[in-house]
Protein backbone atom coordinates (compact mmCIF):
# COMPACT_ATOMS: atom_id res chain seq x y z
CA UNK A 1 0.00 0.00 0.00
CA UNK A 2 2.88 2.13 0.75
CA UNK A 3 4.11 2.49 -3.09
CA UNK A 4 0.43 3.72 -3.75
CA UNK A 5 0.26 6.23 -1.28
CA UNK A 6 3.89 7.41 -2.67
CA UNK A 7 2.64 7.73 -6.04
CA UNK A 8 -0.21 9.57 -5.58
CA UNK A 9 1.36 11.86 -2.93
CA UNK A 10 3.68 12.91 -5.95
CA UNK A 11 0.39 13.19 -7.92
CA UNK A 12 -1.00 15.49 -5.52
CA UNK A 13 1.51 17.04 -5.24
CA UNK A 14 2.19 17.83 -8.97
CA UNK A 15 -0.66 18.89 -9.13
CA UNK A 16 -0.58 21.50 -6.48
CA UNK A 17 2.77 22.57 -7.41
CA UNK A 18 0.90 23.67 -10.94
CA UNK A 19 -1.78 25.01 -9.42
CA UNK A 20 -0.29 28.38 -10.30
CA UNK A 21 -1.36 28.40 -14.27
CA UNK A 22 -3.70 31.57 -15.44
CA UNK A 23 -5.37 30.23 -18.64
CA UNK A 24 -5.42 33.69 -20.70
CA UNK A 25 -6.61 33.99 -23.95
CA UNK A 26 -4.36 36.80 -25.57
CA UNK A 27 -1.89 37.48 -22.95
CA UNK A 28 0.73 35.87 -21.42
CA UNK A 29 2.43 35.98 -17.86
CA UNK A 30 4.95 39.03 -18.99
CA UNK A 31 1.40 40.89 -19.74
CA UNK A 32 2.41 44.48 -18.24
CA UNK A 33 -0.97 45.53 -17.77
CA UNK A 34 -3.33 45.10 -15.28
CA UNK A 35 -5.59 42.78 -16.04
CA UNK A 36 -7.72 45.06 -13.25
CA UNK A 37 -7.36 47.99 -14.57
CA UNK A 38 -8.55 46.88 -18.06
CA UNK A 39 -11.54 45.43 -16.42
CA UNK A 40 -11.32 42.44 -18.59
CA UNK A 41 -11.13 38.99 -18.13
CA UNK A 42 -7.85 36.94 -18.91
CA UNK A 43 -6.50 33.26 -19.54
CA UNK A 44 -2.97 32.73 -18.55
CA UNK A 45 -1.82 29.14 -19.69
CA UNK A 46 1.54 27.72 -17.96
CA UNK A 47 3.47 24.98 -17.69
CA UNK A 48 4.77 23.54 -14.03
CA UNK A 49 7.53 21.28 -13.31
CA UNK A 50 8.31 20.11 -9.92
CA UNK A 51 10.98 21.51 -8.21
CA UNK A 52 10.51 19.83 -4.51
CA UNK A 53 8.06 17.87 -2.98
CA UNK A 54 7.68 16.60 0.82
CA UNK A 55 5.39 14.34 2.68
CA UNK A 56 4.51 13.99 5.96
CA UNK A 57 2.45 11.36 6.89
CA UNK A 58 0.54 10.67 9.68
CA UNK A 59 1.56 7.02 9.74
CA UNK A 60 5.47 6.63 8.65
CA UNK A 61 5.46 3.76 6.34
CA UNK A 62 1.99 2.99 7.17
CA UNK A 63 -1.54 3.45 4.92
CA UNK A 64 -2.74 6.47 3.90
CA UNK A 65 -4.50 8.86 6.78
CA UNK A 66 -6.34 11.68 7.56
CA UNK A 67 -3.83 14.43 8.06
CA UNK A 68 -1.04 13.41 5.83
CA UNK A 69 -0.13 16.60 4.26
CA UNK A 70 2.02 17.42 1.31
CA UNK A 71 4.68 20.11 0.69
CA UNK A 72 5.51 21.19 -3.04
CA UNK A 73 7.32 23.94 -5.03
CA UNK A 74 7.12 23.81 -8.84
CA UNK A 75 8.80 26.35 -11.37
CA UNK A 76 6.28 27.64 -14.06
CA UNK A 77 7.03 28.40 -17.52
CA UNK A 78 4.98 30.29 -20.38
CA UNK A 79 3.92 28.52 -23.51
CA UNK A 80 7.38 29.65 -25.08
CA UNK A 81 9.11 27.95 -22.26
CA UNK A 82 10.40 30.45 -20.48
CA UNK A 83 10.50 30.90 -16.57
CA UNK A 84 8.13 33.10 -15.79
CA UNK A 85 7.72 32.20 -11.83
CA UNK A 86 7.03 29.21 -9.14
CA UNK A 87 4.24 27.88 -6.87
CA UNK A 88 4.35 27.17 -3.64
CA UNK A 89 1.47 25.15 -1.77
CA UNK A 90 0.56 22.83 0.84
CA UNK A 91 -2.04 19.92 0.34
CA UNK A 92 -3.63 18.16 3.27
CA UNK A 93 -5.66 14.22 3.42
CA UNK A 94 -9.08 14.73 4.30
CA UNK A 95 -10.47 11.76 2.64
CA UNK A 96 -8.93 8.02 2.23
CA UNK A 97 -11.77 5.97 1.07
CA UNK A 98 -13.32 6.66 -2.21
CA UNK A 99 -9.69 7.19 -4.43
CA UNK A 100 -8.92 10.16 -1.34
CA UNK A 101 -9.59 13.51 -1.33
CA UNK A 102 -7.32 16.63 0.10
CA UNK A 103 -7.74 20.04 0.50
CA UNK A 104 -4.63 22.19 -1.40
CA UNK A 105 -3.74 26.19 -0.33
CA UNK A 106 -1.05 27.32 -3.04
CA UNK A 107 0.42 30.82 -4.27
CA UNK A 108 1.56 31.47 -7.48
CA UNK A 109 4.28 34.16 -7.84
CA UNK A 110 4.61 36.00 -11.47
CA UNK A 111 5.81 38.52 -12.78
CA UNK A 112 3.69 41.65 -11.24
CA UNK A 113 2.04 40.14 -8.06
CA UNK A 114 0.97 36.63 -6.99
CA UNK A 115 -2.25 34.67 -7.25
CA UNK A 116 -3.72 32.81 -3.88
CA UNK A 117 -5.68 29.56 -4.81
CA UNK A 118 -7.11 26.90 -3.11
CA UNK A 119 -9.50 23.92 -3.19
CA UNK A 120 -9.95 20.21 -3.72
CA UNK A 121 -8.36 17.46 -5.49
CA UNK A 122 -10.11 14.29 -5.39
CA UNK A 123 -8.57 10.90 -6.66
CA UNK A 124 -5.14 11.15 -5.34
CA UNK A 125 -4.67 8.14 -3.97
CA UNK A 126 -5.94 6.00 -7.32
CA UNK A 127 -2.61 5.05 -8.84
CA UNK A 128 -1.70 6.46 -12.09
CA UNK A 129 -0.99 9.82 -13.03
CA UNK A 130 -2.17 12.90 -11.18
CA UNK A 131 -5.86 13.51 -11.45
CA UNK A 132 -7.00 16.72 -13.16
CA UNK A 133 -8.60 19.46 -10.99
CA UNK A 134 -9.88 22.97 -10.52
CA UNK A 135 -9.28 25.14 -7.97
CA UNK A 136 -10.57 28.70 -7.03
CA UNK A 137 -8.65 32.13 -7.06
CA UNK A 138 -9.13 33.35 -3.72
CA UNK A 139 -7.14 36.73 -4.18
CA UNK A 140 -3.83 38.15 -5.29
CA UNK A 141 -1.37 40.98 -5.00
CA UNK A 142 0.04 43.62 -7.58
CA UNK A 143 -1.43 43.17 -10.73
CA UNK A 144 -3.46 40.11 -9.31
CA UNK A 145 -5.12 42.20 -6.79
CA UNK A 146 -8.69 41.39 -6.09
CA UNK A 147 -8.46 38.94 -8.37
CA UNK A 148 -11.41 36.10 -8.43
CA UNK A 149 -11.49 33.10 -11.11
CA UNK A 150 -10.24 29.69 -11.36
CA UNK A 151 -6.76 26.87 -12.26
CA UNK A 152 -7.77 24.55 -14.03
CA UNK A 153 -4.84 21.84 -13.56
CA UNK A 154 -3.79 18.72 -16.13
CA UNK A 155 -1.05 16.45 -16.02
CA UNK A 156 0.82 16.40 -19.34
CA UNK A 157 3.86 14.71 -18.19
CA UNK A 158 5.83 12.84 -14.88
CA UNK A 159 6.38 15.79 -12.60
CA UNK A 160 4.47 18.06 -15.68
CA UNK A 161 1.13 20.31 -15.21
CA UNK A 162 -0.18 22.52 -18.02
CA UNK A 163 -2.34 25.09 -15.35
CA UNK A 164 -5.04 27.13 -17.69
CA UNK A 165 -5.91 30.17 -15.30
CA UNK A 166 -9.20 32.00 -15.96
CA UNK A 167 -8.73 35.26 -14.48
CA UNK A 168 -11.63 37.80 -13.03
CA UNK A 169 -11.57 40.77 -12.36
Amino acid sequence: MRPIRAACLGTATALVTLLACLPVAAASATDTDSAHAEGKDKVITLIGRLAEQSRFPVNPGGVPAQGDRTVVRSILFDEAGNEVGETAGTCTTTRVENGGAEVCIVTYTLPGGQLSVQGMVFGHLVPGPPPSFDNGITGGTGKYDRARGSVHADTIAPGTRRFTIDLKH
